[in-house]
């Protein structure tokens, strides 16, 4: 699914009224309808919709406008309703005026908040009622909330009522999802045409909650732009992803993949890579580890292959021939889980990025090692494909800035990067990005706080192996480990919650992960 800035929805809302004919005011009545129907999934687990308290609050735009729209339905439906307006009646223009003009003839509450003496009359009310909509500002804002609206903005997040946002939470910013003091929190957001940016980037998915796009009768042919450049994962879509096996199938056509990882005191790097890999369903998995390593990788990972190389605790240039050995008959090859920052396995990745012609993923030390020379990267421009799986501490290293810088420019750097390095940029975070060499970014909707723990960045680069060892295109393999590492952590967590699974656990879970998408 598409997913695009504040202008880019105008344009598309300007085009579906000015080229297709729909009236502004039908796409603002279907945008408050599509409010009011997951108010209604919310009040049917109540004894009684009338006996529901809701507060809609709104500003003068047309987000205002919506919230009136919705007021009005939920008036007519027979529940509880008061507006709580941070605008005057003649303030509102078009179809917003037109929706508060029709809330009033119904005969609807009013109230209108001009100071603190409002904010504390509303404040008791606040505190009783069950359901609050937040209307006030839409995609439109840019900076701080008004220092009244902040205020109330406090107050609500204070309450106990369930929140549902129109479009975008007051105080998230569209395009970036940053938040300047306060925002609104919202438990859902139903955001209309097209999900903005700000629902899944910077501080946006945490105050956004849960996300419902509805089209508002808007066609799939102004949805579908080609000019925009930035998606959302979906089931659908990661499920066309999955490869298909044949019953005559056997491990030597279902992918044959070299992990070069572990040194001592890491092997478990090795062994969650290796683990992941084989519960994504590669034929046959090779690791190529020092010797001092190899017989505790090859204990806990009775099923892969173990090459061991003579020589140093972590892997030098020794190992080039046997990796070079491995991947003359393999289909993808991986390098970084727990590997060690041996300065002299820079000539071997070298080597790799200009000889071999296989994806190669580079993921925790290979990228420390490529930070430190990070003219290497050329060696691979029309060589091979190249995927790269920095966490944001990696990626700072990488780009030779600091760690916020990053996270505060997340899609936009990732995608600078992936075009400049000729590479598929797997930047991990809470919303991962996968952005493309072509300019295209993916953003991935699944995943948990869980997921912060050690090994499971492991286990992502062994299911990307598995996906590129068994013939899936290098960017869709990313975007398919990344949809089912955060899909198996999602799966864990409606056991166990937030906390308490591990990376081997996330590992045995992708088989799993991958079949209820199947089942879709």
């Amino acid at each position: 699914m598409r997913v695009v800035t504040a202008q880019q929805m105008r344009e598309i809302e300007k085009q579906a009224i000015e080229i297709f004919g729909i009236p502004s005011l039908l796409l603002m009545e279907n945008a408050a309808l599509a409010v009011v129907r997951e108010i209604e999934h919310f009040a049917a687990d109540k004894s009684s919709k009338g006996s529901l308290k809701t507060i809609v609050l709104v500003g003068k735009g047309n987000n205002g406008g919506d919230g009136l729209a919705v007021a009005r339905h939920l008036l007519i439906l027979g529940m509880d309703v008061t507006v709580f307006s941070f605008a005057k009646p003649e303030e509102y223009q078009g179809d917003a005026a037109l929706n508060c003009q029709l809330y009033q003839n119904a005969g609807g509450r009013f109230f209108l908040i001009e100071g603190e003496k409002q904010l504390r009359l509303t404040r008791l009310a606040l505190q009783q009622t069950d359901i609050i909509v937040d209307a006030i500002f839409g995609t439109g804002l840019r900076g701080a909330l008004p220092s009244l609206v902040q205020e109330f903005v406090e107050e609500v997040n204070h309450t106990g009522a369930w929140v549902i946002a129109v479009d975008i939470p007051s105080g998230v910013e569209a395009n970036t999802g940053k938040i300047y003091r306060s925002a609104i929190r919202a438990q859902t957001t139903v955001t209309f045409g097209l999900p903005k940016l700000g629902h899944f980037l910077a501080q946006g998915p945490e105050y956004a909650g849960r996300v419902i796009v509805d089209p508002i009768s808007i066609p799939d042919k102004f949805l579908e732009q080609e000019e925009v450049s930035t998606f959302v994962l979906t089931d659908d879509e990661v499920k066309s992803f999955l490869p298909v096996r044949t019953l005559q199938g056997h491990k030597g056509t279902h992918g044959k993949g070299v992990l070069v990882a572990g040194s001592p005191g890491m092997t478990g790097a090795a062994i969650l890579a290796g683990r992941s890999a084989l519960r994504c369903g590669i034929g046959l998995l090779q690791i190529v580890t020092p010797q001092q390593a190899a017989s505790q990788i090859d204990l806990g990972l009775t099923e892969a292959t173990i090459w061991p190389v003579d020589g140093d605790h972590t892997l030098g240039n020794q190992s080039w021939p046997l990796i070079a050995e491995k991947c003359s008959s393999a289909q993808a090859l991986a390098i970084g889980p727990g590997l060690g920052q041996n300065p002299d396995f820079i000539s071997v990745l070298e080597e790799v990025l200009r000889t071999v012609e296989l994806p190669v993923l580079l993921d925790a030390d290979a990228l420390n090692l490529v930070a430190r020379e990070p003219g290497i990267l050329g060696w691979r421009q029309g060589r091979g494909p190249l995927i790269m799986t920095p966490h944001p501490g990696e990626m700072a290293r990488l780009c030779d800035c600091s760690t916020q810088e990053i996270q505060d420019n997340r899609l936009e750097i990732a995608v600078t990067k992936a075009v400049e390095w000729g590479a598929v940029l797997v930047l991990k975070g809470s919303v991962t990005v996968i952005a493309s060499p072509d300019g295209r970014a993916f953003l991935n909707p699944t995943g948990n706080p869980g997921l912060g723990t050690g090994g499971t960045g492991d286990v992502l680069t062994g299911s990307i192996l598995s996906w590129l060892a068994q013939g899936v295109d290098p960017l869709e393999a990313a975007c398919l480990a990344v949809y089912l590492h955060g899909k198996a952590a999602d799966e864990l967590a409606r056991e166990v919650g937030w906390s308490g699974f591990t990376a081997t656990e996330v590992a045995d879970q992708l088989a799993k992960a991958r079949r209820s998408l199947e089942l879709i």
